[in-house]
């Protein structure tokens, strides 16, 4: 089975940046990959979401303009650049794989275990 493994959470002030990485093993398991983020009491959310053979990529709205997906193929790792960060972005944040690249986590079939990230005020 597929493993997916994420790094690169942490604690940051508001205003701050952080880069995300999703290592997958032995390679992509779907044909898009995502990122999904969770605050606590909360239902998961979609992010962005970035197509392995190059058809693109797509954001929730409101993040579209601090946050950029990207991959690298020869290392099979996907990344989330996050900009400009604000206490609602706190969260955990989840790398998933799917069949097709939409931003509803209930399409996505591989998970990887998350990464918090903590935005403070």
């Amino acid at each position: 089975q597929a493993q997916l493994a994420e790094s690169g959470g942490g604690s940051v002030q508001v205003g701050g940046s952080l880069k995300l990485s999703c290592v997958a093993a032995p390679r992509f398991p779907g044909r898009c990959m995502g990122w999904f983020r969770q605050a606590p009491g909360e239902e998961r959310e979609g992010v962005a979401v970035i197509s392995t053979s190059g058809g693109g990529s797509w954001y929730a709205d409101p993040l579209q303009a601090r946050f950029k997906i990207s991959l690298d193929n020869a290392k099979n790792t996907i990344y989330l650049e996050m900009n400009s960060l604000k206490p609602e972005d706190t969260g955990r944040y989840y790398c998933a794989a799917g069949s097709r690249c939409n931003l509803d986590p209930r399409k996505y079939n591989v998970w990887g275990q998350g990464t918090q990230v903590t935005v403070s005020s």
